[in-house]
């Protein structure tokens, strides 16, 4: 079996996967996103589910990183703890077969609390493989559960997670503010108000009732109020960050639509950011942990 002759990667998530086939250089050479996260698969066959990866994309080794490692993934990869970096992650690779492999997770013990994650870990050493962040710096990962990651000599020395975007979620979908929350969310001034509000006053709960009042007495547009509530929750979780022991500039890693988001609150808050696409992190990291194997 060669590594270096190509393979394919897979990016497996809860309710989401991407996979893509990586040539030799680590160019991708193909690649598909669907709705097929580990939660499809109930029964825990994944061996279809594989199978089905390899007639898309070619008869190849795989590298599976995310919740496909978890306990109710396909088989359970144990956490690296922290300080953790791209050799570790090889070290503790979990092989299902002879040409599968899952990157476990990373995990934090200390100052009283405790914290994991999956998937991310790929992004952010794919970071710093590729240079485009330093080996200390820090780093924001938006997603269902924002990440703060902080990095030391090119390793991950601790990290804090924040549920951001799952509060936003369950809000839009089982709370009293559920029928006002269907707009699209902007980085625009409703957002920067919010963002504004929850940095310079922290009172959330209050805060987020306020919104529902506000509709109803005419203080706030409806169609303003999904962004103004995603300026909230974003300002807490930046203030939260903020608590962060910080370098200068503040690296924010993942999709586009939710860096802009927080960059602007981060800049609210006074600090300089720039804005890194996770896929390409991811595919620089997962290249970086094949180079690896032996």
């Amino acid at each position: 079996m060669r590594w270096d002759e190509g393979f394919i990667a897979v990016d497996w998530g809860t309710t989401n996967r991407r996979a893509y086939r990586l040539d030799e250089a680590g160019r991708c050479a193909g690649e598909f996103e669907d709705s097929k996260g580990i939660l499809s698969f109930p029964d825990g066959n994944f061996a279809s589910a594989i199978a089905e990866i390899r007639e898309r994309l070619g008869d190849l080794p795989l590298l599976l990183a995310g919740m496909i490692g978890s306990n109710r993934g396909w088989k359970e990869a144990p956490y690296v703890p922290c300080p953790a970096g791209l050799d570790d992650l090889v070290k503790a690779l979990v092989w299902v077969g002879e040409r599968e492999a899952i990157v476990p997770g990373v995990s934090y013990i200390g100052n009283g609390r405790a914290d994991v994650m999956r998937g991310e870990e790929v992004q952010v050493l794919g970071a710093v493989a590729a240079r485009l962040v330093g080996r200390d710096a820090m780093i924001c990962h938006p997603g269902t559960h924002n990440k703060w990651v902080q990095l030391r000599s090119g390793a991950i020395h601790n990290f804090g997670t924040v549920m951001t975007g799952e509060l936003f979620s369950l809000l839009k979908s089982h709370s009293i503010l559920a029928d006002l929350l269907g707009g699209k969310v902007e980085p625009n001034e409703a957002f920067r108000n919010g963002a504004r509000r929850a940095l310079e006053r922290g009172m959330l709960p209050a805060q987020l009732f306020g919104v529902r009042a506000g509709v109803l007495l005419g203080q706030m547009q409806i169609e303003d109020a999904a962004s103004y509530t995603s300026g909230l929750l974003i300002g807490t979780d930046v203030g939260i960050g903020m608590t962060w022991p910080l370098s200068a500039q503040i690296a924010i890693m993942g999709r586009p639509e939710l860096t802009r988001l927080y960059a602007a609150a981060v800049e609210i808050a006074g600090r300089e950011t720039i804005e890194i696409d996770g896929e390409q992190s991811f595919l620089a990291g997962i290249h970086e942990i094949a180079k690896r194997i032996s």
